[in-house]
């Protein structure tokens, strides 16, 4: 990796950290389920459980 590509690279990376943040705050401000797939079966699980 060139150490341009290396900046965008950790660029993205916080970008994509900032987004899963938010959306756990979001989904607990509203208390609804975090809804993802697991093994291929789409499963709610509790968003407090990664807070």
């Amino acid at each position: 990796m060139t150490p341009k590509t290396n900046i965008i690279r950790e660029k993205i990376l916080k970008g994509l950290e900032l987004t899963y943040k938010k959306l756990i705050k979001s989904k607990i401000d509203r208390n609804l389920d975090l809804v993802i797939s697991k093994g291929g079966k789409v499963i709610r699980i509790d968003p407090k459980t990664f807070q």
